[in-house]
């Protein structure tokens, strides 16, 4: 490959050497460097990587991509960008043959429900013969085999590099999460998605390393509708017409409270001891009777959503039918254990927004009791712990307190300051420190009629304690607990 053949959609200033140079790869790591490679510099948030052109150059890199002058000899190749992040995304893309137009692409955002639509998409679409591949919180996923993403988005040459994978695998479908992070930091430009879907939209990520304020979010949640050709959006969702203000897409909408394209009606919470989900109509541009095996009224307009994506790439009905009663998603609104006596959910509520989302959900199906299995991670914003020990108390019939990822801070510690907000409630509570025992002890003395939600890590397989991650999955150590009441009522 020739570099000029890599820069046909790249704004750059050329500003010295030959264009017509052999290449083999774009890096940003300056440990990767080594000859016929492209260095693209970046100006970080801690480390600005314009200081390691000289280390590259003498491991033979000859062409430089960069934001500001340095200092190269006169057979170095360099280009200067706007912004380096935003250069690596274009270059990528060329690296690996601009594979995303070689797939239907469809983009997820919102502050929650993105890992649940974009599977659900997925069963769908499988479902009616097609083959899909994922990328988010999950991973990605390509083919059956899952690898794990440090990213909700990853960095652009990664994404690039696993749409490559999906089209070597035979995948004509690309379904990922779009976060608004991804899109801050220049990780998907270039891209134009076929569909995007936004979901909702309230307060999150706002912070050191994320959002400076709301506004900030909002403004790069709103920007996919402005990187696909047809945009679904949440006619429920309070901001509707400020999300919809400027969309430079064709639009349609989705939703159960307003008229819109896609409507639900006559929604039902179905609990028995072989399904757990919703039942509801389709009207508006599609007419269908639906049932979803994912708990919840939230989850339908997360449904509804996939529902109309689905529809519009021309599914069949009974393939989108087929799709959304079979759906399993690892770790969101996951059914680990139904029973006629009780059932267990394992969830990713990591935070006061989907907490609360999460047990009004369950509320919903009129348990005996609610009982919530949490705790939250060390070294956050101690806001969310205050906040999640808050709902626990008021939302849940019992909290069991317990770790999560205590990552460098002391569980009691944390279980503490849960307790500070959880106690004024005057709701019901336990402490565990331990997780394990958490789970074990809530399933050994689980009464009929209980719901049970385990919540905070969901997919995740690890707990991180002391900067080192052990292996811990909730739905195994739900399977073991389960087993270890089967066997002792069994005596």
């Amino acid at each position: 490959m020739r570099l000029m053949d890599w820069l046909g959609e790249l704004s750059y200033e050329h500003v010295q050497g030959s264009l017509d140079r052999e290449v083999k790869d774009v890096i940003y790591d300056s440990r990767k460097a080594c000859p016929d490679t492209v260095f693209v510099c970046m100006r970080g948030a801690s480390v600005d990587s314009h200081k390691f052109a000289g280390d590259v150059i003498a491991k033979g890199t000859k062409v430089l991509v960069v934001e500001r002058e340095v200092e190269a000899p006169e057979d170095v190749t360099v280009l200067k960008v706007e912004n380096g992040r935003s250069a690596l995304a274009y270059l990528s893309a060329a690296r690996f043959g601009y594979p995303l137009r070689k797939m239907t692409a469809i983009g997820v955002t919102g502050t929650k429900g993105k890992t649940t639509t974009t599977y659900m998409i997925k069963s769908i679409v499988e479902a009616a013969g097609r083959k899909a591949g994922v990328i988010g919180t999950n991973g990605a996923v390509i083919d059956g085999v899952r690898y794990e993403t440090k990213n909700t988005t990853p960095e652009s040459y990664e994404l690039q590099e696993y749409f490559a994978k999906m089209v070597e695998a035979g995948c004509d479908c690309l379904i990922m999460e779009v976060s608004s992070q991804g899109i801050m930091m220049h990780r998907v430009d270039g891209m134009e998605f076929d569909y995007g879907l936004f979901l909702n939209i309230s307060p999150d990520h706002i912070g050191p390393n994320e959002h400076k304020d709301f506004e900030e979010y909002f403004y790069y949640k709103r920007q996919l509708l402005n990187r696909c050709r047809v945009g679904l959006v949440n006619r429920d969702d309070p901001r509707y017409d400020e999300i919809t203000e400027g969309a430079s897409c064709e639009l349609y909408s989705f939703g159960m409270d307003h008229d819109a394209d896609f409507r639900a009606e006559d929604v039902e919470c179905i609990w028995d001891e072989s399904f757990v989900g919703t039942r509801f109509k389709v009207a508006g541009k599609e007419n269908m009777d639906v049932r979803m095996s994912i708990p919840g009224r939230f989850n339908v307009a997360n449904g509804l959503a996939a529902l109309a994506v689905s529809s519009l790439l021309g599914l069949p009905k009974e393939k989108i039918c087929h799709g959304l009663e079979h759906i399993h998603v690892n770790g969101r609104m996951e059914i680990a254990y139904a029973s006629p006596e009780f059932t267990v959910i394992i969830d990713y509520a990591h935070n006061a927004v989907s907490m609360e989302s999460l047990l009004k959900t369950l509320r919903e199906y009129n348990p005996g009791r609610l009982v919530c299995v949490f705790g939250c991670g060390g070294n956050r914003a101690k806001d969310r712990r205050y906040s999640m020990g808050e709902i626990g108390g008021r939302m849940a019939d019992l909290s069991v307190i317990t770790a999560d990822n205590s990552r460098f801070e002391k569980v009691e510690d944390i279980i503490a300051d849960i307790r500070s907000t959880l106690v004024p409630t005057g709701g019901a509570y336990e402490e565990i420190p331990d997780r394990r025992e958490a789970i074990f002890h809530t399933i050994r003395n689980a009464k009929p009629g209980d719901m049970i939600a385990v919540i905070g890590k969901g997919h995740e397989d690890y707990q991180e304690i002391e900067g080192v991650r052990h292996h811990f999955v909730d739905r195994e150590v739900v399977d073991e607990a389960v087993a270890e009441r089967i066997k002792m009522r069994g005596r």
